[in-house]
C-alpha cells in the first residue's frame, strides 16, 4: 500500500496540475514497482512560502528578492 506526499510551495498550483500528478505518480508506482492503483495513496500538500526554507532563508524572501 504506497503512500506518496507530494510537498510543494502555494504559489498557484491548479487543479488540473493536481489531477495530472495524482495520476501520473500512481501510474509509475505500477510501471515501476507493480504497484496496485487501487491501494495507492497520493497526498498533495501545498506549503506557504513563509513555511518553507532554502539555505536559511524564507521562499518568500527570496522570492521577493528575484523579482526585483
Amino acid at each position: 500500500m504506497p503512500y506518496v506526499n507530494i510537498k510543494v510551495t502555494d504559489e498557484g498550483v491548479t487543479n488540473t496540475q493536481r489531477r495530472e500528478l495524482i495520476s501520473k505518480t500512481t501510474t509509475l508506482l505500477k510501471d515501476v514497482l507493480g504497484k496496485d492503483p487501487k491501494t495507492t495513496f497520493v497526498v498533495i500538500d501545498e506549503v506557504p512560502t513563509d513555511s518553507w526554507g532554502v539555505a536559511g532563508e524564507q521562499v518568500t524572501d527570496i522570492r521577493a528578492r528575484d523579482t526585483r
